[in-house]
């Protein structure tokens, strides 16, 4: 079983393209030598549909019994990786089929990367497809709901020896060009099957590759080749352009630049970009206004929770100019009534969180105002999901949630199980300590539905986590949708 485990993997390398058939051999000696196997058997393989997954269980079976590596999810992916870096082209090869494309066209030269990183298993579409994914309509358009479970969780054992090893400080992130290639440890991710493409954006050296766990549809990330911090500023909105007239088919945006309303990694300056169109962008103009000196832009409140701003023209740079005036300007600002504050003792709360596009021969700069302040009733943040919507979504809102995809625990795939059954047989949530911070959601919205029955329970949990999803993104809102919030809005706009 072990030989035809490894001429299958082989097989799948040449179907997919990997690698071309004058490479069968070398590949199957570079795999064999990984098990430390001397000899090799030919076999014959029967079907023609090689299920990755399947293949490398195997393998990875094979690596446990011969003792090669210990038997947990962790040790499993960092030896899987190695395996498929056996298949994976080399660093120089990608570049060049990738230059060779784009000079076809951006969207043949993205189609072929993002193939490329799901067959060589740097996105494992076997886990990706296990996310529960779906759409609730709100009054804010159609908002998306996914339910991660693509990062697998780590073992005992596997945190024990994360705690008791050695640290190090190389690669300083999981965002550094110094992971292409990286073999990995027990408290960081093989990287030895993933590639980068280098551009220049902003006369620098930057990075595109695209997220292991895609959210949504070719989602990538653009980061910096330099191991830096982020830092909302003119330079942002520069990059953001100069990344979308190179991939006009792609949005980019950036989370903020400050904890709690910015993202998990705010130690390297990055971007989060791709080939979606998000609730966000699709959602319509409130009110248009003009800003003096900037008559040529076309500008207007976007009929959304968050407190967006929308910049469009056929002029990036006047795109550019403005957003930096929106931003300067909103960094300095305080409107007490509004409870928009600047800054207190010292510490800096407004900043932005944007995301740019190209739609037909327009650019947008849609610019969400985004402020951390906290208080004694909002320890975790005044613009932050309330306590009462914790049950669902307590972790931050960065730039995904923003644009409208909620990305929820894993917890909540088993507790949605759990409820419907509690649900649907009558018991008492509050019983159940898995479940119990549920109680008074069910309570309330159970009203609204005379019959809850085992073929509509789950149809209507999904539904109502989209109504919470969609008032947390309220919460985040600095300006609200309602009358006063519209008009605290406004007061901002008119010192622009």
């Amino acid at each position: 079983m072990f030989f035809e485990n490894i001429k299958k993997l082989v097989q799948y390398g040449i179907d997919t393209g990997l690698i071309p058939e004058c490479e069968r051999i070398y590949t199957t000696n570079l795999l064999l030598d990984l098990f430390h196997e001397d000899n090799y058997e030919d076999t014959k393989i029967e079907g023609n549909d090689i299920e990755l997954e399947e293949v490398l269980k195997g393998l990875l079976d094979e690596a446990v019994a011969r003792g090669i590596i210990e038997d947990s999810i962790v040790y499993r992916d960092l030896f899987d990786t190695k395996i498929m870096n056996c298949l994976t082209p080399r660093p120089a090869q990608v570049q060049a089929e990738f230059a060779r494309r784009y000079a076809i066209s951006p969207v043949e030269a993205t189609d072929y990367f993002y193939k490329l990183s799901q067959d060589c298993d740097y996105i494992r579409r076997y886990r990706v497809k296990k996310d529960r994914k779906w759409k609730v309509d709100s009054p804010y358009g159609e908002i998306d709901i996914t339910i991660n479970l693509s990062k697998p969780e780590k073992d005992p054992k596997a945190i024990a020896a994360a705690r008791n090893a050695r640290q190090s400080s190389y690669p300083k992130c999981q965002l550094c060009v110094e992971n292409e290639g990286y073999a990995g440890r027990v408290n960081h991710p093989a990287r030895e099957n993933h590639r980068i493409i280098p551009i220049i954006i902003n006369d620098s050296a930057w990075g595109f590759q695209y997220s292991p766990y895609v959210y949504y549809n070719e989602h990538c990330i653009v980061l910096n080749g330099q191991h830096t911090p982020m830092k909302i500023e003119r330079d942002t909105f520069v990059k953001l352009f100069d990344f979308v007239k190179l991939f006009p088919h792609y949005f980019l945006g950036s989370n903020a630049d400050l904890p709690i309303v910015g993202g998990s990694i705010l130690s390297h300056d990055h971007f989060q970009g791709g080939n979606y169109t998000f609730a966000m962008a699709k959602a319509p103009i409130e009110e248009f206004f003009e800003i003096g000196g900037y008559e040529d832009v076309e500008v207007g409140i976007v009929k959304w929770p968050l407190s967006v701003l929308r910049l469009r023209g056929k002029d990036e740079k006047r795109l550019i100019e403005l957003g930096t005036h929106i931003l300067d300007a909103w960094r300095g600002y305080t409107d007490e009534s509004a409870n928009v504050y600047a800054e207190t003792d010292g510490e800096p709360h407004n900043t932005i969180t944007p995301i740019a596009r190209k739609v037909k021969d327009m650019f947008e700069l849609d610019l969400a105002l985004r402020n951390n302040l906290t208080t004694v009733e909002h320890p975790l943040g005044v613009y932050h999901p309330h306590a009462e919507r914790h049950h669902i979504k307590k972790e931050n809102i960065g730039l995904i949630e923003v644009m409208g995809l909620a990305v929820l625990p894993a917890r909540l795939k088993e507790e949605m199980e759990i409820l419907a059954d509690y649900i649907v047989n009558g018991k008492e949530i509050r019983s159940n300590e898995k479940i119990e911070k549920h109680a008074d959601w069910v309570e309330k919205f159970k009203e609204k539905y005379p019959s809850i029955t085992n073929e509509n329970v789950m149809e209507i949990l999904e539904k109502e986590i989209g109504i919470v999803f969609t008032e947390v993104l309220e919460d985040a809102g600095v300006f609200k949708c309602t009358k006063e919030g519209r008009e605290a809005f406004k007061r901002f706009i008119k010192i622009l």
